[in-house]
């Protein structure tokens, strides 16, 4: 068993979330009981996340995407209201950290989906460097961009849109989970014949046309289903906790 303390204590020395600019508040995002004896892992702090983890009788949840974020109303209504009503009258603690969560070079959302995807960082880019770049991992390329698609859909579980070269062969890889469609541009600088992301929109597929790099968009929570379960397992395993991951199914 452990406590809230600890536990922060050990999720901000893995992530150091003080290294980042981010779009929300990064930690201990709702406060609950203080002994913690299991964290249930998500990617979002959702109803359904959280109702979940009432029914396994967790004490804390770890995610990706917390309740609170820069430029919000600030009042506690509807959808809010009721997830932090459920988290309160359990008495469970939310931890979420955003973009540390992504950037971690082994067991963040973008390491952990190279590793699904079987290729090797050799380079970060963009802005605080969340843009990880490589290729893969046995020294291969993709005959294309629709080879490559096709390796994503398989490995990922879902159908994914590709846009750009179709006949170009594919050899450095870039990628930075989520909605992240605004380091295109950063990747195609750093050289990349690839970009992948979760979402895409309206001006890459210009980009991607343009530019002769091809852009795959493979779904924000698909791409990011890694990062939570890998951290939240690590940091259980170091304090004694038991762990379980509960994926919400989400189409986007």
């Amino acid at each position: 068993m452990s406590d809230r303390i600890q536990l922060l204590q050990a999720f901000d020395a893995l992530l150091q979330p003080d290294r980042f600019r981010d779009y929300g508040p990064n930690g201990l995002q709702v406060e609950g009981r203080m002994p913690v004896r299991k964290i249930v892992s998500g990617v979002t702090a959702s109803r359904a996340l959280i109702e979940a983890a009432v029914a396994r009788q967790a004490d804390a949840i770890f995610v990706h995407h917390g309740l609170f974020w820069r430029g919000q109303d600030g009042r506690v209504t509807g959808w809010l209201k009721q997830r932090l009503a459920l988290l309160l009258a359990n008495d469970i603690n939310l931890y979420a950290y955003h973009l540390p969560l992504d950037a971690h070079q082994e067991l963040g959302n973008n390491a952990q989906l190279g590793l699904r995807l079987g290729l090797q960082v050799q380079a970060r880019f963009g802005d605080q460097e969340l843009g990880f770049m490589g290729q893969r991992r046995d020294g291969g390329g993709f005959n294309n961009a629709g080879a490559l698609a096709r390796h994503v859909e398989q490995a990922l579980g879902r159908a994914v849109t590709v846009v750009g070269e179709a006949d170009e062969a594919i050899k450095k890889i870039a990628w930075c989970t989520g909605g992240a469609q605004g380091y295109f541009e950063a990747a195609i600088a750093a050289g990349a014949d690839v970009f992948i992301t979760g979402e895409i929109s309206e001006p890459q597929a210009h980009y991607a046309r343009e530019c002769g790099v091809a852009f795959i968009a493979c779904g924000h929570h698909a791409s990011e289903r890694y990062g939570a379960p890998a951290v939240a397992a690590h940091v259980a395993a170091q304090l004694g906790l038991a762990h379980e991951f509960i994926d919400i199914d989400n189409p986007a």
